[in-house]
C-alpha cells in the first residue's frame, strides 16, 4: 500500500484584538482602520457653547430647578452659569459655528468668550451675524 501525501496551503489575514487582561486575541480578515484622532484640543468656546445646551437641557426636563442650582453643581457662581446660558441667545447658526470651530493646534484660541458677550446681548439676530461676521472675518 503506497501512502501520498498532499501539500495543502491555506492563505488568509489575521489581525491580533485586545482582549481581557491586557491579552490580544488573534481574529481572521482584515484589521479595521486605524481611528484617526484629531491633532489639537477643542476650543473653550465650542466646550462652553455645549455645556450651555446641556444645562438647558438638565433645566428643561426639571432635573435641576435653577441657575442656582447649576451654580451650585458646577461649583461657580451664579454670574457664571448666567453668562454661559447667555451663549443660547445666539442665533442658531453662530451657535452651530461655535460648536463646530477647528481644534486648536498651538497658541491661543482665536475667538475668545468676552468677544462673544456683546453679540449675545443684541436681541436682533441680524445684528448678531452682522457681529459675528465682522468677527470672525477678522479672526
Amino acid at each position: 500500500m503506497t501512502e501520498t501525501k498532499a501539500n495543502i496551503r491555506f492563505d488568509f489575514k489575521v489581525h491580533f484584538t485586545p482582549a481581557r487582561h491586557g491579552k490580544k486575541q488573534m481574529a481572521t480578515g482584515e484589521a479595521p482602520a486605524p481611528i484617526t484622532v484629531p491633532i489639537g484640543r477643542v476650543p473653550r468656546l465650542a466646550r462652553l457653547m455645549a455645556l450651555a445646551i446641556r444645562f438647558d437641557g438638565l433645566l428643561q426636563r426639571g432635573e435641576v430647578r435653577d441657575y442656582a442650582d447649576l451654580a451650585r453643581l458646577g461649583h461657580v457662581t451664579r454670574a457664571r452659569v448666567t453668562q454661559i446660558m447667555n451663549l443660547l441667545n445666539l442665533a442658531p447658526d453662530i451657535q452651530e459655528a461655535l460648536l463646530f470651530l477647528p481644534p486648536i493646534e498651538a497658541g491661543r484660541a482665536p475667538i475668545k468668550e468676552w468677544q462673544i458677550r456683546p453679540i449675545a446681548a443684541h436681541s436682533c439676530w441680524r445684528k448678531q451675524r452682522s457681529a459675528w461676521m465682522h468677527l470672525h472675518g477678522r479672526s
